[in-house]
């Protein structure tokens, strides 16, 4: 599976890039709003291998799909689309990026990719995301994508010593449909 844009491709992942996935994943900057406090081989290898193992499953329910340069074949991060279950009318969206790429307009790019994705071939009625509160990079990436706040969930999650809120974020078909957006992706 691929899907393109104008500036990216986001394909299946591969074995060989883990040592990538372990760059970015190993910076403070992206560590910052996750509980992990650093990231070893062995475990961005068998996240990899996870994402790979999805790739195979049937009926498959997750769709997260590695982020290239579309020029270069440089690997930046990750961005997908979760079913529920098989046949799901609703699913969740995600993604990462190498801190080395922010504030360039790609998460936001593939992310429109994969809603295009998620509402057209999964046919799905609703995505939703969720962004550690403190997070306003992830969180103007969803207002961006036309998402809408549905809440906030006060101290939800509890890691570096303390509690974070996270918003929940949704967007429906009939709302992505009607937005004035690039979607030849």
């Amino acid at each position: 599976m691929e899907l393109t844009t104008q500036r990216l491709r986001l394909r299946e992942f591969r074995e060989d890039d883990w040592l990538a996935v372990l760059a970015y994943q190993s910076d403070p900057l992206y560590l910052r709003y996750y509980e992990w406090t650093e990231r070893t081989p062995e475990d961005v290898r068998a996240f990899v291998g996870w994402q790979i193992d999805n790739q195979r499953r049937q009926p498959r329910t997750q769709y997260q799909l590695a982020i290239t340069l579309r020029d270069s074949g440089e690997f930046i991060g990750n961005c997908g689309v979760r079913l529920t279950a098989a046949g799901s009318h609703e699913a969740d969206m995600g993604y990462e990026l190498s801190p080395a790429q922010w504030g360039r307009g790609y998460a936001t790019e593939a992310g429109r990719a994969i809603l295009n994705f998620g509402f057209g071939q999964l046919g799905v009625h609703r995505v939703w995301a969720h962004a550690i509160a403190d997070n306003a990079g992830s969180a103007n990436v969803l207002t961006k994508l036309g998402m809408q706040l549905e809440g906030r969930l006060r101290d939800k999650e509890f890691f570096k010593g303390r509690y974070w809120d996270t918003l929940i974020y949704a967007i429906l078909e009939p709302e992505w449909r009607a937005r004035p957006q690039e979607r030849d992706t």
